[in-house]
C-alpha cells in the first residue's frame, strides 16, 4: 500500500496528528457531584493508560477545575498526575472552566485564566493554547486577553463566519492583538469515530476523516480531535500507529502555508455551528446575581480592602473565595442557565455566596470605618477614580436633618419617616420580655436604653445603635420590676430617611455630620441644577433632561442638548416554544403590548430626586399554544418606578410584576431617536459594534439578538443596564431597512432544557429534559437607565454614566463615640480622605484594584474607538507595567505624582503602582 500511516490517501498528504481528549461539562444536565462521579472513573481510566503506556497522550479539555474536582475525591493520584503534565504528556490548563464568554465581565475572565494557569503550573506545566472548545460564540477582547496572558494562539469551534474556509485563521481582537486561531472543522470531536470499529478497519477511516477533511487543511497536518462529552479515549490508540499528541505539542509546530484568513472582533455568526444565543436571556435571576456578585467582589470588597484594610489576612481569603466561586459559575452550561433545574438551583446558591463573601468584606471594611466616625456622622464612600457628585439615602435622627461636610452645608431632601412605636403589648409576666431579645436585637433593631414608669416598660431601639450596652442590666432591671401585668412597648429612635447630594472624592471618603436645621429662610447651594418643582404632574426636568408620562404609561424624553424619544416603555408579549438554547415563537404568534389600565402616581417631588410610580395592567395569554391561540389570559400588573435624580442625564427605571404565564417572552421596547443601521453593546473590556442581523447558515435561525454587559446604545437612544442583557434592534419595514426601536428582553420562559424539535434550531442541543423552573414564575424585578443623545455614542460619555449608574456611593452610619464631628463654621473633625490615586482620560475605565506583592494593581481599560491618555495622579514613586497576570513587563514614567500612559483604542493595561520605595 502506498499511503503511509497517520496519512489520507495518496503521497503528499497530510499527516493526521490525533489529539486523546474529553469534554467535560462540570454541571449541565445533571448537577455537578451526579456528574463529578463520572469524571472520577473517566480519569482514573486515562491515568491507567498513561502509566501503563509512554506514548499516551491526553488533553484535559483545556480547564483545570475537572482535574481539581478529581483530586478531591483521589488525592493519592496527585503524585501521577503531576508526573505526567510534568513530562508534557498529560495537558491542564490554561481556564480554570470554561466560561460563557458574553455572561461574566471581562474581569472575571482574566481571573479564570489566572487562577488556571497558576495551579496548573503548581501541577507541573500550563497548556500554552486558548484553548475555547465549546463556548456559545466569543467575545471581541478574547485575542488581547489571551495575548496578555502569554498565549498567542487559540483554538475554537463555534461563532467562525463563513469567510473562514481553513482550518487557521488570524483572530484580530477590538484593540488589534492578533493571535492565530486553529478552528475546528466539525467540532472538537471531529475524529471521534476514528477508533470506533475492529483494527483491521482503521485506514478506512482514517481515509474517511481526511476526505472530510478535504479543503481544509492550511499546513501540512490535520489535527484530529478524538474525544467526545464525557467519555475517555480508547486506552489501545497507542497501538494504532497514529501519532499521539496533546493539543499544545500539536500547536506548538507551526505548519501553516500561505496567507490565511482575518477575523476581526467577536466571533457570533451561526454558519457552521450553533451559538445557542437564547442562553443570554434564559433564567434572568442568574444573570443578574452573576452582575451582583461580580460588582461586590470586583469593585467594592477587593478595592475597599486594598484601601481601607481591616483583617487583611481574613479579606484576602474571604474575597479570593468569592473569585474562585465566581468564575467557577461563569461556567458555559452554569450561569447560562441552559442546565437541569437543579444545576440552576446549586449555581444560583454558589453565585449567592460569592456575593455574600463580597459583603461579608465591605461590611467589615464599613464597620472599621464607621468606628473612626462619631455616632450620628455618615461616613459616604466612592468606588470610582474620580471625584462623584451622587445621591446617597440615610436615616438621621428627627431634629438633625441638616448634613455638612468638611466642605459645608449638603443639600438634603426629606423622604420618609420611620414608624417610632414599633410594638405594643400587654405581658403578665415581664421576664417574658428576655425571650425576644437576642443579645442586642429586637424587631430587627438594636436597643439603645430602656426605661421604666407606671406600669410601662419601654425600650428604646435603634438602627444604627453604638455606646455602651449590658444585657446583664436590662435582665437586673427586668427581673426587678415586680409582677404584672404590664405594658411593654418597642420605640425607636425617631429617625427620618433623607436623600442628600454628596462630593466625594476619588476612591476616597467623605464624613458627614448630621445638625439641627437652621431655619433662615436660606436653601444649601446645590452643585448641580435641582428638580423643577413646576414641572407640572406626571412630569420630571432636572435640566439635563426632560420626563414626561403618556397617557398609555410610556414616557418620552428630551435632552438638554435636543435629542428626542417618545413611546419609551412599551412592555410588549409574545409566545415562545422555544428551550433554554433558542427562543422560538409560535407560529402564529400573539403580541400583545396594549395595557388595559394606566395608573400614575407621584411618590416624591424634591429638589434631589423625583419619583413616580406607574403601573399598567395587561391581559396576557397564560400560555403559548402551538397554534398561537390562547387557553386563557392572566392579569399582570407591570409598574414602572421612574425617577430622575439632580445632575443625572438619564431616568432610572425599576420594574417589578408577578411572573404567571408560562412559555413566553415578555420585551422592553424604546422607540430610537432616530432611525440606526447599526447598535453599539459595551461588554467584556469592548464596545462592540453590531448590525440588524446576523449570519446564519448552519440550520439555527440567526436572529439578531445580542449580548449588552453595561450599556447598548443606537440611533441616538442609550439604556445602561444593570446585568448582561438580551436586546435588539427592531426594523421599521423589510428586512435591510433601518431600526425603529430598540428592545429588551426582560423575562423569557420555556420548559425544556432543550427541545428535540425547536423551531429555530434543526438539531438538539442536548437533552429533552423538562425544566419547569426556567419558565422563572413569581415575583419578578429588574432595573435599567435610558437617556437620548445627539452625536455618536463615545461622544455622549456612556461609558463614564455605565460607571456612575452601576457603582452607586456607598453610605455607611457612623458608630464611634457620640458627638457632632463639626462645630458650627468649622471644618469636621474628620475630614475628607482622597484615595491612593485619580484617573482621567477619555473614554479610560478602571476594571480592577488590588494589592499585588507590595505593589498597587489597577487594571484599566480604554474603551473609546480613538487613542486615548490614561493619566494617573497620587503620592505614588513609582510605576511599572504587568501582564493580565501580574508579571511585570517594565518601568514607567512618573513625573510629580503623575502618570501618562497613551493607550490604544480599547487597549487592556495592568500598571503597578508604589508609594515608598518600590517593593
Amino acid at each position: 500500500m502506498d499511503d503511509e500511516p497517520g496519512r489520507g490517501p495518496g503521497r503528499g498528504a497530510p499527516e493526521i496528528v490525533v489529539v486523546p481528549h474529553t469534554h467535560w461539562d462540570r454541571e449541565w444536565y445533571l448537577p455537578f457531584q451526579r456528574f463529578r462521579m463520572g469524571l472520577v472513573r473517566m480519569l482514573d481510566d486515562v491515568l491507567d493508560a498513561m502509566a501503563a503506556d509512554p506514548r499516551q497522550r491526553f488533553t484535559m479539555d483545556g480547564q483545570l477545575a475537572a482535574v481539581e474536582d478529581y483530586l478531591e475525591i483521589r488525592p493519592e493520584r496527585r503524585e501521577d498526575l503531576a508526573r505526567f503534565v510534568a513530562e508534557g504528556r498529560f495537558a491542564a490548563g490554561p481556564w480554570l472552566i470554561l466560561a460563557d464568554e458574553f455572561l461574566c465581565s471581562g474581569e472575571t475572565l482574566l481571573r479564570n485564566l489566572e487562577y488556571g494557569m497558576r495551579g496548573a503550573a503548581a501541577l507541573g506545566g500550563v497548556m500554552r493554547v486558548g484553548y475555547l472548545p465549546d463556548q456559545f460564540g466569543h467575545c471581541a477582547q478574547m485575542p488581547q486577553i489571551l495575548a496578555l496572558a502569554g498565549l498567542r494562539v487559540a483554538c475554537l469551534w463555534r461563532g467562525v463566519p463563513a469567510s473562514v474556509g481553513l482550518d487557521a485563521f488570524d483572530w484580530t481582537g477590538a484593540d488589534g492583538t492578533t493571535v492565530r486561531t486553529r478552528y475546528l472543522p466539525g467540532g472538537y470531536g471531529n475524529a471521534v469515530a476514528l477508533f470506533n470499529g475492529p483494527a483491521e478497519g482503521l485506514p478506512d477511516r482514517v481515509a474517511a476523516f481526511a476526505a472530510g477533511m478535504k479543503g481544509w487543511a492550511s499546513g501540512e497536518r490535520l489535527l484530529a480531535m478524538y474525544g467526545a462529552d464525557h467519555s475517555a479515549p480508547d486506552p489501545d490508540i497507542a497501538r494504532s500507529g497514529l501519532r499521539l499528541a496533546t493539543l499544545g505539542e500539536f500547536l506548538a509546530e507551526e505548519d501553516a502555508h500561505g496567507p490565511l484568513p482575518v477575523v476581526e472582533g467577536e466571533l457570533r455568526s451561526h454558519a457552521r455551528a450553533n451559538i445557542l444565543p437564547g442562553v443570554i436571556s434564559a433564567r434572568a435571576g442568574l444573570k443578574q446575581a452573576m452582575a451582583r456578585a461580580e460588582r461586590v467582589v470586583a469593585r467594592y470588597a477587593e478595592p475597599l480592602s486594598t484601601l481601607w484594610p481591616a483583617d487583611r489576612s481574613a479579606s484576602r481569603r474571604m474575597v479570593d473565595t468569592a473569585w474562585r466561586r465566581i468564575v467557577a459559575c461563569s461556567g458555559h452550561d452554569s450561569v447560562t442557565g441552559c442546565g437541569s433545574d437543579e444545576t440552576a438551583q446549586q449555581v444560583a446558591a454558589r453565585i449567592s455566596e460569592a456575593e455574600q463573601m463580597g459583603q461579608a468584606v465591605v461590611d467589615l471594611v464599613s464597620a472599621s470605618l464607621a468606628a473612626a466616625a462619631p455616632r450620628g456622622s455618615l461616613v459616604v464612600l466612592n468606588p470610582s477614580p474620580f471625584e462623584r457628585t451622587g445621591l446617597v439615602l440615610a436615616d438621621v435622627p428627627e431634629g438633625r436633618t441638616r448634613l455638612t461636610a468638611a466642605g459645608g452645608p449638603v443639600p438634603v431632601q426629606r423622604l420618609e419617616h420611620a414608624p417610632t412605636l414599633l410594638d405594643e403589648t400587654v405581658m403578665d409576666d415581664l421576664p417574658q420580655l428576655l425571650g425576644r431579645v437576642h443579645e442586642r436585637e429586637l424587631f430587627g433593631h438594636e436597643i439603645v436604653s430602656w426605661a421604666v414608669e407606671d406600669g410601662v416598660f419601654t425600650v428604646t431601639v435603634s438602627r444604627h445603635a453604638s455606646g455602651s450596652y449590658a444585657y446583664e442590666d436590662l435582665r437586673r432591671d427586668i427581673l426587678a420590676a415586680g409582677p404584672g401585668p404590664w405594658v411593654v412597648r418597642t420605640v425607636a429612635e425617631p429617625v427620618v430617611t433623607v436623600a442628600a447630594l454628596v462630593t466625594v472624592p476619588p476612591l476616597g471618603r467623605s464624613v458627614l455630620a448630621a445638625r439641627e436645621p437652621v431655619f433662615d429662610g436660606s436653601v444649601p447651594y446645590v452643585p448641580v441644577a435641582p428638580l423643577d418643582p413646576e414641572a407640572g404632574d406626571g412630569v420630571l426636568d432636572n435640566g439635563l433632561l426632560r420626563v414626561s408620562v403618556a397617557p398609555d404609561g410610556t414616557l418620552s424624553l428630551r435632552s438638554r442638548d435636543g435629542a428626542e424619544a417618545h413611546g419609551v416603555g412599551r412592555v410588549v408579549h409574545g409566545g415562545d416554544v422555544g428551550d433554554t438554547y433558542n427562543h422560538a415563537p409560535p407560529p402564529a404568534d400573539l403580541l400583545a403590548g396594549t395595557p388595559v389600565s394606566v395608573t400614575v402616581e407621584e411618590i416624591c417631588h424634591g429638589p434631589l430626586t423625583a419619583v413616580l410610580e406607574v403601573t399598567r395592567a395587561y391581559d396576557w395569554p397564560a400560555g403559548a399554544e402551538p397554534s398561537g391561540t390562547p387557553e386563557e389570559t392572566v392579569r399582570t400588573a407591570v409598574v414602572t418606578r421612574v425617577e430622575l435624580r439632580a445632575g443625572e442625564p438619564f431616568v432610572r427605571c425599576e420594574l417589578e410584576m408577578d411572573v404567571r404565564c408560562r412559555d413566553h417572552r415578555i420585551r422592553w421596547h424604546a422607540p430610537l431617536a432616530r432611525p440606526a443601521r447599526e447598535s453599539y453593546a459595551e461588554g467584556q473590556f469592548a464596545v462592540v459594534r453590531r448590525g440588524l442581523t446576523a449570519e446564519g447558515g448552519c440550520g439555527e435561525r440567526p436572529i439578531p439578538t445580542f449580548p449588552a454587559e453595561s450599556f447598548a446604545a443606537a440611533g441616538g437612544l442609550a439604556v445602561l443596564l444593570d446585568h448582561v442583557t438580551e436586546y435588539e434592534l427592531v426594523a421599521a419595514g423589510p428586512e435591510g431597512s433601518e431600526a425603529a426601536e430598540m428592545a429588551l428582553t426582560l423575562v423569557r420562559s420555556v420548559g425544556y432544557l432543550s427541545r428535540n424539535r425547536n423551531p429555530y434550531r434543526d438539531e438538539p442541543a442536548g437533552p429533552q429534559v423538562p425544566t419547569p423552573a426556567a419558565q422563572c414564575q413569581g415575583p419578578f424585578a429588574t432595573r435599567f437607565a435610558v437617556l437620548p443623545f445627539a452625536g455618536e455614542w463615545h461622544e455622549a460619555g456612556l461609558v463614564r454614566l455605565a460607571e456612575e449608574y452601576r457603582h452607586g456611593l456607598l453610605a455607611v452610619p457612623g458608630a464611634g463615640p457620640a458627638g457632632d464631628g463639626m462645630t458650627d463654621g468649622t471644618r469636621a473633625a474628620v475630614a475628607d480622605t482622597p484615595g491612593p490615586f485619580s484617573l482621567s482620560g477619555e473614554g479610560v475605565a478602571m476594571a480592577a484594584l488590588r494589592e499585588r506583592d507590595g505593589w498597587l494593581e489597577v487594571r484599566l481599560v480604554a474603551e473609546r474607538p480613538a487613542a486615548t491618555e490614561a493619566v494617573l495622579r497620587g503620592d505614588f514613586t513609582a510605576a511599572r507595567r504587568a501582564g493580565a497576570l501580574g508579571v511585570p513587563a517594565g518601568p514607567l514614567a512618573v513625573a510629580d505624582g503623575t502618570l501618562r500612559l497613551p493607550m490604544r483604542p480599547f487597549e487592556i493595561a495592568t500598571v503597578h503602582l508604589a508609594y515608598g520605595d518600590p517593593p
